[in-house]
């Protein structure tokens, strides 16, 4: 593996030392405040901006707590140092963070398409980003969360479920909650466009209280279709944390007779007058994924990854292969049960090392997702982030995350880019094969210049 210190690269050290006394202000953090909270250094050429790893819809509860910084998860892309850092510098490091809970829903319709909120262009933060429905944990909504120091803060819970559902309804206009009393599990409960958005605003401005309103029209919050399907703990070196808990929720097939009429029953965000969302729209996974791979939208490395992962069973239909409604909701439901047996099969792992991994034992609504820098690639400087790792407060807890797999990502000023999913081993062999060719032409020069 290639030398990843800043200092292994000639005229990089006065850049280095010239960076770090400017304060280079981003959307959601001080850069040179973060730089100095970590224990590495950072190479010049690698302070990128707007480096988050993680985004979901701004909530009240973020707004108010963080002056409009969204929740996310943030990681910078740098080189680390193997040397240790200064004893001054350690003593300076300030206390780490509490992750605040938070929680998001892939949102799956009855044709298994996956729901995206477009932030705005002018947003501080995720600008034109593409995210999951979701937030913070709010106790007024959704009752007592657990403390900071208790592990069950990083643990699927019934709060984080009623969150879920309340911020899915506030922010897109879903209601999924089912007829109370009712045996019929499959059909949500229908409420008037009027009186809908009436409680969007009220439940939005804490003017009225989400389980009351949805129990005032019949309704029960299905919080029992909610599927756990991760949870990403922010890295330490950021001033503000979250624990977010990822939900999968399947849309029955009776709330619609096809995408187009799923799409219709999606109303655009509009509690704070648009400014956050310009757009709630369906699609199929793979055609987010072909999108951010052009270009045309972003992804954050969390979404895309998870939408990678569900890609793998939930694919557009061809015309041929669903003649009738009657084929074509037995299409969609096989795929439902090939993405269901994946979400429940342990081991997790496919590969022979993988599955020598503790943490492929661990089922996905278990696993939790950390992001470290594992190293930048030699040939287009992308940063290889492990996803093993469960973060600080889960250490000797048992839990993990996916080993066998890593994102790899080019960070710019205008949000992450070229984003990838790859095998571990197999991006791990392409840098040991690069380092060998690159110290075989070092080698070939020197004999050259003798």
């Amino acid at each position: 593996m290639p030398s990843l210190s800043p200092l292994s690269h000639p005229g990089r050290l006065s850049s280095l030392r010239n960076s770090l006394k400017e304060s280079i202000r981003y959307p959601s953090f001080s850069l040179h405040s973060f730089s100095r909270s970590i224990a590495t250094r950072i190479s010049s050429r690698d302070l990128q901006p707007n480096t988050s790893l993680i985004a979901t819809p701004v909530s009240r509860t973020v707004r108010q707590q963080a002056g409009g910084t969204s929740n996310i998860i943030i990681m910078s892309q740098q080189r680390s140092s193997s040397s240790s850092p200064p004893k001054r510098e350690r003593e300076v490091m300030e206390p780490r963070p509490s992750a605040s809970p938070a929680h998001s829903i892939l949102l799956l319709s009855p044709t298994n398409q996956v729901l995206l909120l477009h932030r705005v262009k002018t947003s501080t933060s995720f600008a034109s980003a593409h995210v999951f429905p979701g937030g913070n944990l709010d106790p007024f909504h959704d009752g007592e969360i657990p403390p900071s120091d208790a592990r069950e803060r990083h643990e699927d819970g019934h709060a984080y479920r009623l969150g879920a559902i309340r911020e899915c309804f506030e922010e897109t206009g879903i209601l999924l909650a089912t007829r109370k009393g009712s045996d019929d599990k499959s059909t949500l409960v229908n409420v008037p466009t009027a009186e809908r958005e009436k409680a969007r605003k009220q439940i939005h401005s804490g003017k009225l209280r989400f389980s009351e309103w949805v129990d005032s029209v019949g309704g029960v919050p299905d919080v029992g279709r909610l599927i756990p399907f991760t949870r990403w703990v922010t890295p330490t070196n950021v001033p503000k944390r979250f624990t977010t808990q990822m939900y999968i929720y399947m849309l029955p097939h009776s709330a619609s007779t096809g995408a187009d009429a799923a799409e219709n029953e999606i109303i655009v965000p509009t509690p704070d007058g648009g400014v956050e969302h310009t757009a709630a729209k369906f699609d199929d996974a793979w055609t987010w994924l072909y999108r951010a791979d052009k270009g045309e939208i972003i992804l954050f490395p969390p979404q895309y990854y998870l939408l990678y992962l569900v890609s793998q069973f939930c694919k557009a239909a061809a015309p041929s292969s669903a003649p009738g409604k009657g084929h074509g909701d037995a299409y969609f439901a096989s795929q439902r049960r090939g993405l269901l047996g994946f979400l429940h099969r342990a081991p997790t792992a496919v590969t022979e090392a993988g599955r020598k991994q503790p943490s492929s034992e661990i089922p996905w609504a278990h696993k939790v997702m950390s992001p470290h820098n594992l190293f930048i690639r030699e040939g287009d400087n992308r940063i290889v982030l492990g996803l093993d790792k469960p973060g600080p407060e889960l250490k000797g807890s048992g839990r993990g995350g996916d080993w066998e797999r890593v994102v790899l990502v080019k960070f710019t000023r205008d949000g992450p880019r070229k984003v990838e999913v790859r095998g571990r081993e197999e991006v791990l062999g392409e840098e040991k094969e690069a380092k060998r060719a690159r110290e075989a032409e070092e080698e070939s020069e020197g004999r050259h210049k003798l």
